[in-house]
């Protein structure tokens, strides 16, 4: 019986002439990619808990095309799909000197099961909406994107549609106490991927952009890693081992592998493990539960080295410098050392802050300039989990985990270094600046600095101000959700948040509990927007500019914010 393909081709990565997709199939083969002028690759699938997966490395494909590709299955062509209504899928290169051609990023965030699996009555999938949208496109459109960036929460392994539950019900093995309704072994991950990925919207722009991805909480359980003691409840639970390695290991399979330079493939330690077993499965349960670890010695720079496997990548498409950040897995939750990031992890982030780029744009799953009135309750909030009164401590640990408050704000050591970090950055200060395209060895400030988000089930544009003055502006850019909603009792408290006097209220309260001036302040230009929504950032020249569309009734796209982002 020759093998199927079940989920992909995924388009992951284009670098120079050089391209990466992703598969998964319904049995070992080899995976052979062609395209239209010369492109070539082929690669073997591995094999892990029953299923079998490729990522394969196109070489040869010219620069500044549109290539038509086909995917054979030890010989036999699967892709494109007969009669297949869409478009055929394309590898689109960027020119052979790309330094004075547009980039396009299309991002967002927390995209639930399609309409027609989805639990709820949600709004339109603004995702499903664009693709009908590219899908109407000419191939040499000036609006076709570079790339697609998801910003967390592709897959909800806790809130799971019909379709998965009953699943899960007819599954007789599961870990003792699993939650009935959420998904908790790597076979029970294949499931929410499969559910999601084969929606044939989602199918076809997967097959034509490419994308990277991070994760977010709910790829795991909401509220992942929210702080030291919610790790040690979680480990309490029979089935929290089972479904933290798998967890991390479908991740890896379906996700991250896809970030990777195809330079960096080969080098992947994780990687060299798989290709090597005959079945990978224990390859990916070991590493699963080991990386998981990680977060115990985040706050050890020596311990946190050698066992370090690092989520956080950057990339280079034209004048633009794209690093995304892990926001979860890795944090330092030690209280008094709390971080977004670890010591090496943070030293490696600000070695990606230099080079010669024009605009810089930082990926992160949690928004860094949330609704003033919020952070300031985040703020106050870590302070007092600080305290030596331990009934004020314990007090402060519960709200922080009942009311989420969980976000940059509420690690506010990472958040001011953020912020000093793009003040640095965007004077031009030879210690941190990103060095201007063709402008020498002399460090200048570029000309725009960009933090995309998620998460938050809204989406809005705003503008930092810092205390000295920075001639690069930095926005915080936040589009969530492409497909859920949050419930309209929240959305008065959102508002208020962005509101005046509950922002003095709450700033109050921090600046009592100990919180230093803040050195940057924020106000929105735009939102907050509550619907479904995808958000495209542009960069022409030094020239950025930002639109967020959302879905309406009818399933179609439309502005609800858009913003100038340079002079």
């Amino acid at each position: 019986m020759h093998a199927e393909l079940l989920i992909g081709p995924v388009l992951r990565r284009v670098v120079g002439t050089r391209a990466t997709i992703w598969v998964e199939t319904s049995a070992p083969t080899v995976v052979e990619v062609r395209a239209v002028g010369g492109g070539h690759g082929s690669a073997p699938t591995f094999t892990a808990f029953d299923h079998h997966y490729a990522l394969v490395v196109v070489d040869g494909l010219a620069p500044g095309t549109a290539a038509a590709y086909e995917v054979l299955l030890d010989g036999e062509r699967v892709w494109p799909l007969p009669d297949s209504p869409y478009p055929v899928s394309v590898i689109r290169t960027r020119a052979a000197d790309d330094r004075d051609q547009p980039v396009r990023l299309v991002f967002g965030s927390c995209r639930e099961a399609t309409p027609r699996a989805s639990a709820r009555r949600l709004p339109p999938d603004a995702l499903d909406a664009y693709a009908r949208r590219l899908m109407a496109l000419d191939g040499d459109d000036p609006a076709w994107p570079d790339q697609l960036v998801l910003l967390g929460d592709q897959v909800y392994a806790d809130e799971t549609s019909p379709k998965v539950r009953r699943f899960l019900r007819r599954r007789r093995r599961r870990p003792v106490d699993a939650p009935v309704d959420q998904v908790v072994t790597f076979n029970e991950y294949t499931a929410l991927y499969l559910e999601s990925w084969r929606d044939p919207e989602i199918r076809w722009l997967f097959s034509t952009v490419p994308s990277v991805m991070i994760f977010d909480d709910h790829e795991v359980i909401d509220d992942w890693n929210t702080s030291a003691s919610w790790r040690t409840d979680a480990r309490r639970q029979p089935w929290w081992a089972e479904r933290i390695a798998s967890g991390l290991a479908s991740y890896w399979v379906y996700q991250h592998l896809g970030n990777l330079h195809p330079d960096q493939i080969a080098a992947d330690p994780v990687y060299a493990k798989v290709i090597a077993a005959e079945d990978a499965t224990a390859v990916l349960r070991e590493f699963g539960a080991r990386v998981d670890q990680e977060a115990d010695v985040a706050h050890d720079h020596e311990q946190w080295r050698t066992r370090q496997y690092q989520w956080s990548y950057a990339l280079d498409i034209g004048r633009t410098r794209l690093v995304v950040l892990d926001n979860r897995c890795s944090r330092v939750l030690q209280p008094g050392r709390r971080a977004m990031l670890p010591p090496a992890e943070w030293s490696w982030f600000l070695d990606q802050a230099h080079g010669e780029y024009e605009h810089l744009v930082v990926g992160a799953s949690l928004p860094w300039l949330m609704p003033p009135g919020i952070h300031y309750l985040e703020a106050w909030n870590e302070l007092l989990a600080e305290s030596p009164r331990r009934w004020v401590a314990g007090f402060s640990e519960w709200l922080r985990r009942g009311l989420d408050l969980e976000h940059w704000a509420a690690f506010q050591r990472s958040f001011t270094a953020l912020g000093t970090l793009f003040a640095r950055i965007g004077t031009g200060d030879g210690d941190g600046a990103g060095r201007r395209v063709g402008a020498g060895p002399a460090y200048g400030a570029p000309a725009s600095i960009s933090v995309l988000s998620g998460d938050v089930h809204h989406s809005y544009v705003a503008r930092a101000r810092f205390a000295e003055d920075v001639p690069t502006p930095v926005h915080q850019l936040t589009c969530s959700p492409f497909h859920n909603q949050v419930p309209a009792v929240l959305r008065p408290l959102m508002r208020l948040g962005w509101a005046r006097i509950p922002t003095a209220v709450t700033r109050a309260m921090s600046r009592a509990a100990g919180l230093p001036s803040p050195r940057v302040r924020w106000g929105k230009l735009s939102g907050p927007f509550f619907g479904n929504a995808v958000g495209t950032l542009v960069h022409a020249g030094r020239k950025a500019e930002v639109v967020i569309e959302g879905t309406a009734k009818g399933g179609d796209l439309r502005p609800v914010a858009h913003a100038r982002l340079t002079e």
